[in-house]
């Protein structure tokens, strides 16, 4: 029978890291070039040995953009808070709608920079990154906050690393 105080020992609150691409003009560069090398098509053929395709040279600056634009991605990693902390945050935004447990402009904001584990934000500079974001961007951290304090803990299925695995091994 496990002993409490080790369960206690090894128990840590449930964390959660959200990715958001930051770099919005780079990404409309990539979806402009992209486009572009999508209009050339795949029927090209060289007329002779000498010619080169011209859609390379498109497409090694949509990989140049895609890497750039894969640089830009930011990780926001939240952790959930206690009990009493999580209740006081709820009490300290009341909604003005009958069935709602908070207010949710004002909850958003306060949750993301209460549990806030990396980058450490304040609520001012949450809003401050609210302004930058788009609406799907601003869900995503909401959300990641939101389950870090809400979400059951359990292991997850990597269908990536099953796939790999069982080519490795042949399905053993």
């Amino acid at each position: 029978m496990p002993d409490i105080t080790e369960i206690l020992k090894r128990a840590k609150r449930r964390q959660k890291t959200v990715s958001l691409c930051l770099a919005g003009g780079e990404v409309a560069n990539l979806e402009r070039l992209e486009k572009e090398l999508a209009a050339l098509g795949d029927a090209w053929q060289p007329d002779s040995l000498a010619e080169t395709d011209p859609r390379r040279e498109l497409a090694e600056k949509v990989a140049a953009v895609r890497e750039a634009v894969r640089g830009s991605e930011t990780e926001f990693r939240f952790e959930a808070l206690g009990a009493k902390a999580w209740s006081d945050l709820i009490a300290a935004h009341p909604s003005q709608n009958q069935g709602e447990a908070f207010d949710p402009e004002s909850f958003a904001p306060a949750l993301i920079a209460a549990c806030s584990v990396e980058p450490v934000m304040s609520v001012d500079q949450v809003k401050e990154l609210f302004d930058v974001l788009n609406h799907a961007q601003r869900e995503m951290l909401w959300q990641g906050a939101f389950d870090a304090n809400t979400e059951a803990s359990g292991i997850p299925f990597s269908l990536t690393a099953s796939g790999i695995l069982d080519s490795l091994t042949g399905g053993k």
